[in-house]
């Protein structure tokens, strides 16, 4: 399983709205900035999540984006889901229930859902905020020279 750049920056996106709103609104352009992101490509990637409940937006001078919970609210798992779909690691695991043909006489289909259920357990208890406070402890370590 490989995250494509679309998760890998809403996750960004997200911990940087967790990290600069103030309870306000957050720009996407002051976003596209500090994370070095295509405005383009945030704006494909925010209206999923605005389409998903995630994020509310506002027009006007008083502008941008919020979430609509807390960040503690969210998981990794959340987030990953409406960018990626289905994280299950083999097509018969997604969607809930296993169609396959196979799936009673199939030698790997404990592995895939022991190996899936390690994905979900990982992902889905592993929220927005505690990504936020790794960025946080991350930022505090820099040295800064002159």
């Amino acid at each position: 399983m490989k995250i494509s750049t679309k998760g890998r920056y809403a996750l960004r996106l997200m911990i940087d709205i967790a990290l600069h709103s103030n309870g306000g609104n957050v720009l996407l352009k002051d976003v596209s900035e500090r994370e070095g992101i295509s405005l383009k490509y945030l704006e494909q990637i925010v209206n999923a999540l605005c389409k998903a409940g995630y994020l509310k937006s506002r027009r006007g001078s008083q502008g941008g984006y919020k979430m609509t919970r807390k960040p503690e609210e969210y998981t990794v798992g959340d987030i990953l889901r409406v960018t990626e779909g289905d994280m299950a690691p083999v097509s018969c695991l997604e969607g809930g229930e296993n169609l396959c043909p196979r799936r009673n006489a199939c030698p790997t289909i404990k592995f895939w859902t022991g190996l899936y259920d390690a994905i979900k357990t990982y992902i889905d208890g592993t929220t927005i905020a505690d990504l936020a406070r790794e960025a946080e402890n991350v930022s505090d370590n820099f040295e800064y020279y002159i």
